[in-house]
């Protein structure tokens, strides 16, 4: 049988993408066969204001930033340390939402990589060469203009996406 492929998007201030993203990562682990691809899909960049600067052209600590910081964090660690990527993900999402933690603090996101086994300093060098805030750009852009992806969570199979409320 063919692994079933798909894509999921997550924001970390969402509680809804939490629920969808930590059932998919408890199918995973259990034994379901599938490919999926955590897509990154950023709720600040899809709430600002007509005219506003992107969020990729502004600095993390600016207002209107929230979860962004944290998007990156996770893109740094899909990409840099894919095998520490699941622990990481549903470690941040419960920091946010089962210890009301600022996702985007820099106290917050090293003792997140802490328990999932990571070394904050290298994924803060990682995040620092800008690399996952492009990838954020990249993949929310995309999903936005192929799929018209407007919030999270969104199942992406082949050329369709919906939009999930739990």
């Amino acid at each position: 049988m063919t692994a079933r492929a798909f894509a999921l998007t997550y924001d970390y201030l969402c509680p809804f993408a939490r629920i969808a993203n930590e059932t998919v990562v408890g199918a995973l682990r259990t034994g379901a066969e599938w490919q999926v691809t955590f897509l990154p899909f950023s709720l600040a960049e899809a709430h600002i204001d007509d005219g506003a600067p992107s969020v990729w052209d502004r600095d993390f600590d600016e207002e209107g930033m929230r979860g962004v910081r944290a998007l990156a964090w996770s893109l740094a660690v899909r990409e840099t340390f894919p095998d520490s990527f699941l622990d990481f993900h549903l470690e941040l999402f419960s920091a946010r939402h089962d210890r009301a933690a600022d996702v985007d603090s820099l106290d917050t996101l090293p003792r997140v990589a802490t328990t999932a086994g990571l070394d904050p300093d290298a994924i803060a060098a990682v995040v620092a060469t800008g690399k996952p805030l492009a990838a954020l750009a990249d993949e929310h852009t995309n999903a936005v203009d192929r799929w018209s992806v407007f919030g999270v969570p969104t199942f992406i199979a082949g050329d369709e996406a919906v939009f999930v409320r739990f």
